[in-house]
C-alpha cells in the first residue's frame, strides 16, 4: 500500500445545505453548554472528576483498559496488582497533564506545531510510548494495521515523512483560517491530523485534545473542558471507519464524516451539560449539608478538595485541611462520613492508609453506581 497523500486544505465542494441543520444544532447544544461553564466561578475544582473521564474514554479508544475509579484511587496510593493497569493509568494522568499545560500556554501564545511538539512530550513523558520520538515529528513511515502486520498488509498508511511537513504546515494555516462555520472546520481539523498521523504514537489522543483545545482559543466556549470521547468511544467502529473512508478524497466521503463530527459535538455537548449541571447540583446541595453539619470555616475549603480529588487517603485530608489539630480532622472525618457524604472504599490495615471517596460525584460522572 502507497503512503496517503492528503488533500490540501481548505476543502472544496462541502455540502452547507445538507449540512445546515446539523450546524444549527450543534451550534445551539455547544453554547447552552457553555453556559452552564461560563456561571462556574471554578470549572476546573467541580468538573475536575469530568476531566479525568475524558482523560479515561479518549485512552480507552487507545486500547487501555484503567476506568475513572482506578485511576482516582490511584492518586489516593492504591496501586493495581497488574502492571499494565498501572501503565494505563499513567498515560491517562499524562493526557490530563497535557491539557492543563495547554491550557495555560494558549493564554500566552496561539496554537501552534510547537506546542503540538510539546503537548506529545508530555503525553508519552515515562510512559509505553516514551521512546518513539516523544515531542518530535516522525523521520520514518508508520502504518496502521493488525499488530505485526507488514506495511503492504496495512489498513491504512500516512504521508511520507519528506511530504508530511508540508501538510502539516498547511493543516496549521487552515487552524488559524476564519471559515464560515468554526464546527465544520473543527471536523475536517481534527480528521486531517489523524489522516496525518505525524507522531509515531499518540495521535489518537493528541487529535481528540485538539477539539477542546480549539473550541476554547476561539471562545467557544469559556473553559477547554469539552467532553467527545464518550461519544466517539461508544461508536468507535464508526469513528475509525469514518475517518478512513477519507482516503477516498471525495465530496461525499466529506460529507459523512461532517455530520458524524457534528452530530457528536451536539449530543456530547448535550450530555456534558447535563453531567456538568449535575455536578453544580450536587455540590451546592452538599456545600449546604457541610456547612449545617459542621457549622466550621473549613467546610468550603474541604469540599473543593474534596472535588478536586475524590479519592484520598485520612493523612491526605489531613494534609488538605487546613485545620491546625489531628482530633479536628479526624471529628471532621467521622461526621462526614457519618453523614453519608464520604464512604470508606478501602479499610486501613497496618501502614497502609484507609482510603475514602466521595462516592456520589464519581457516580455522576461515571453515569452508574461504581462507588
Amino acid at each position: 500500500m502507497q503512503p496517503f497523500e492528503p488533500q490540501q486544505l481548505p476543502i472544496d465542494n462541502i455540502p452547507w445545505d445538507a449540512l445546515i441543520p446539523l450546524i444549527g444544532r450543534a451550534n445551539r447544544s455547544l453554547a447552552y453548554y457553555d453556559g452552564i461553564l461560563y456561571g462556574l466561578a471554578n470549572p476546573h475544582v467541580l468538573l475536575s472528576p469530568l476531566t479525568t473521564q475524558e482523560a479515561v474514554l479518549s485512552s480507552k479508544i487507545e486500547g487501555t483498559q484503567a476506568t475513572l475509579g482506578e485511576v482516582l484511587k490511584f492518586e489516593a496510593g492504591e496501586v493495581p496488582a497488574v502492571e499494565a493497569r498501572v501503565q494505563d493509568i499513567e498515560e491517562i494522568m499524562n493526557y490530563r497533564r497535557a491539557m492543563r499545560r495547554a491550557e495555560e500556554e494558549l493564554k500566552a501564545r496561539p496554537f501552534s506545531l510547537n506546542l503540538l511538539k510539546e503537548l506529545h512530550a508530555v503525553l508519552l513523558d515515562g510512559v509505553r510510548g516514551k521512546f518513539k520520538a516523544r515531542g518530535q515529528f516522525r523521520t520514518s513511515q508508520n502504518w496502521i494495521g493488525i499488530p505485526g502486520t507488514p506495511i503492504e498488509e496495512a489498513q491504512f498508511v500516512p504521508p511520507d515523512p519528506s511530504k508530511m511537513i508540508e501538510h502539516l504546515y498547511g493543516w496549521e494555516k487552515y487552524y488559524h483560517f476564519d471559515r464560515p462555520d468554526p464546527l465544520v472546520q473543527l471536523a475536517i481539523i481534527h480528521a486531517q491530523f489523524e489522516l496525518i498521523h505525524p507522531f509515531l504514537d499518540g495521535n489518537g489522543r493528541l487529535g481528540r485534545m485538539i477539539v477542546p483545545l480549539f473550541l476554547f482559543e476561539r471562545n467557544l466556549i469559556s473553559s477547554p473542558v469539552f467532553y467527545i470521547s464518550a461519544y466517539l468511544e461508544a461508536r468507535r467502529e464508526e469513528y475509525v471507519a469514518g475517518l478512513r473512508s477519507l482516503s477516498d478524497k471525495t465530496p461525499a466521503a466529506w460529507a459523512r464524516w461532517i455530520g458524524f463530527f457534528l452530530d457528536a459535538m451536539d449530543e456530547q455537548a448535550k450530555q456534558n451539560a447535563k453531567k456538568a449541571q449535575a455536578v453544580i447540583d450536587l455540590y451546592a446541595r452538599l456545600k449546604e449539608s457541610m456547612i449545617n453539619l459542621t457549622h466550621s470555616q473549613y467546610a468550603i475549603p474541604l469540599l473543593d478538595h474534596l472535588f478536586d480529588q475524590p479519592v484520598f487517603t485520612s493523612s491526605l485530608f489531613d494534609e488538605r485541611s487546613g485545620m491546625p489539630s489531628k482530633p479536628m480532622v479526624m471529628n471532621m472525618l467521622a461526621r462526614l462520613k457519618n453523614a453519608g457524604i464520604i464512604k470508606v472504599v478501602r479499610e486501613g490495615s497496618g501502614r497502609r492508609p484507609q482510603i475514602l471517596a466521595l462516592a456520589e460525584l464519581i457516580n455522576v460522572c461515571e453515569g452508574a453506581d461504581v462507588l
